[in-house]
């Protein structure tokens, strides 16, 4: 069996697939990979299903060490990788022999790097995924983020399909603009906090992780609309705190919430927020319903054609 050794686990490194969904009534949000189309065209260039298990580095990369020849494949943000001291770049696919050394220092780019390996990281499924729930202790490497001297398994790559080696780099598209439609609550605020909410820059603020994206209002703090019974949330959906700054839900987040929600990330966009690093500008974009149902399909009609 082909195994994966940290040597060094880098800032945050933890298991992710494209999550556990359909346990929102229990609690459990549905987790996965902060950028999922970086983890999916990982994927696809080495031949694996698209949801297979890779490694998802935050800011700092690590370094880890092969024990077999594999096949390797990085998506995401540029965090300097070197195989052996040879350059590696994001979104290239190459073979790993046994022993060798892949290592990532700090990002050039976005928030997050993605390791995908032929075959997958084969740690045991919980609640149908591989995902890592670092709040809750589930799945991935025993519920946590990686560590120095943890050994990873491999899957068997003979079930894999044929690659796709197509230039990729093209959907690593800066994050600063993020589209939106309306929230449930929009209604309810003001017409000059929804003026404020769209026209002015945010800035990520240190606090951002992968449960929320907190965010601070360069110029007008959004008038609060009030306490409110607490509802279901969904990814991606942006509350406004008592305090006029906004939240943005992301993939472990809280299944309720009693803040009201003047917008949501629309899912064409919702990987954009997984490469959002702290001090880093953002602005949002009104769009309709049909407009980002079109979105969508177009970036999924793209993804299937290479």
């Amino acid at each position: 069996m082909t195994t994966l050794t940290v040597l060094s686990p880098g800032l945050l490194t933890t298991v992710q697939d494209l999550g556990r969904e359909g346990f929102g009534a229990l609690g459990v949000s549905a987790t996965g990979a902060a950028d999922a189309l970086a983890l999916r065209i990982g994927n696809r260039m080495l031949g694996n299903p698209e949801g297979a298990a890779g490694l998802e580095m935050t800011l700092l990369g690590g370094a880890f060490q092969f024990s077999r020849n594999a096949w390797v494949a990085i998506s995401g943000s540029d965090f300097g990788a070197t195989v052996e001291g040879q350059p590696a770049a994001p979104y290239t696919v190459f073979q790993i022999y046994s022993g060798q050394k892949v290592q990532f220092g700090a990002t050039k780019t976005g928030a997050r790097a993605y390791i995908c390996v032929r075959g997958g990281i084969d740690v045991p499924k919980v609640l149908g995924s591989r995902s890592t729930h670092l709040l809750s202790g589930l799945g991935g490497f025993e519920g946590r983020a990686l560590r120095k001297g943890d050994v990873l398994p491999i899957g068997d790559d003979s079930r894999c399909g044929t690659g796709n080696t197509m230039r990729w780099g093209d959907f690593s598209v800066k994050p600063w603009k993020i589209r939106v439609t309306k929230g449930p609550q929009w209604e309810s605020f003001s017409s000059s906090a929804r003026t404020n909410f769209l026209e002015q820059p945010f800035v990520v603020t240190e606090e951002a992780n992968r449960m929320g994206i907190r965010l601070k209002g360069m110029q007008h703090e959004l008038a609060s609309t009030g306490e409110m019974i607490t509802e279901g949330v969904s990814l991606g959906a942006i509350q406004v705190t008592p305090g006029g700054q906004p939240i943005i839900l992301f993939v472990e987040q809280q299944t309720t919430g009693g803040y009201p929600k003047i917008a949501n990330v629309i899912a064409a966009d919702l990987s954009r927020l997984g490469q959002l690093r702290p001090r880093d500008e953002v602005r949002f974009e009104l769009v309709s319903m049909e407009a980002a149902r079109l979105f969508y399909l177009e970036q999924e009609r793209i993804i299937a054609a290479g």
